[in-house]
């Protein structure tokens, strides 16, 4: 398959499972090393992310593993899908990368591969991507999502220098998914129950004091509840654009492949609309 003018190949790695752990009902961790992971680095930001490869069942693919040759040579049914998780924690000493994956049972790809999966599996990825971490310089902090941008916001409050100002605010099914994090920040844990997915996160950003001074956020999960903070935010509170980590991870009722062929022009519209609005405020 030919290249497009100035698009550098895509090269995949090879990592192979160390262990696992079951975190919570709904949150299984797996954790990647092996000689695969020789020169990868993931500690400049703190939503960096992998895109893991799998290939459809009974397809067996050539040794090296080439993304490229791949796509050129197998029919496109037969190419592998990605499915996008945040890198959880990286440890450069021991070479082992962290993955936590939301779960729902035998529902998805990605989450019955984590729970299934046995140390020495192997699994193709490619990454690091990433653009977020919080800012020494801001006066005080936001960061909201739900359980799948979890990872991201742990690792970014984990990363917070000693006394800096902020609010964080996580909606999980129920109280068996909070999970400990190494922060001096205290969590605001939003139980959803059987409520809409995002409809507690709202309420709660809502009725938050917002503290004086620049303001640096982190908004992510569920596209919708996404757009209505990102409201919030750019176009009512008038907050720079450069001080806004905001995406929709997912987006109800479709999967990751029907989103992601949609998200960017879903995103593009979205930001007209609401920079309108931000410029005629």
């Amino acid at each position: 398959m030919a290249e497009r003018p100035g698009r550098k190949p895509r090269k995949a790695r090879t990592a192979r499972v160390v262990r696992t752990e079951r975190l919570t009902p709904h949150m299984q961790r797996v954790v990647l090393g092996g000689d695969g992971l020789e020169g990868f680095t993931a500690d400049t930001c703190t939503d960096h992310y992998v895109k893991l490869l799998f290939g459809p069942e009974g397809v067996t693919y050539p040794v090296p593993f080439d993304l490229e040759r791949i796509r050129a040579e197998f029919p496109r049914e037969q190419w592998p899908v990605t499915r996008t998780y945040t890198v959880r924690a990286w440890d450069p000493e021991h070479r082992e990368l962290t993955l936590d994956f939301v779960i729902h049972g035998d529902a998805g790809l990605a989450g019955p591969w984590a729970v299934r999966v046995q140390p020495g599996e192997e699994i193709h990825f490619m990454g690091p991507g990433g653009a977020y971490a919080p800012d020494p310089e801001a006066d005080w902090h936001l960061l909201a999502g739900d359980e799948s941008a979890l990872p991201a916001i742990a690792r970014a409050l984990e990363a917070l220098p000693a006394g800096a100002r902020a609010h964080a605010f996580v909606e999980v099914p129920g109280p068996g998914e909070e999970q400990k994090i190494d922060s001096e920040v205290q969590v605001s844990w939003l139980h959803r129950g059987d409520r809409p997915v995002g409809e507690a996160l709202l309420e709660a950003v809502h009725a938050l004091d917002f503290p004086e001074g620049r303001l640096h956020a982190f908004v992510h999960g569920e596209a919708t509840f996404v757009k209505e903070l990102r409201r919030l935010l750019r176009v009512e509170l008038q907050t720079p654009r450069e001080d806004l980590s905001i995406s929709g991870y997912w987006r109800l009722g479709h999967n990751e492949d029907g989103w992601q062929a949609s998200k960017r022009d879903w995103n593009a519209r979205i930001e007209a609309e609401q920079e309108n609005g931000a410029q005629a405020a």
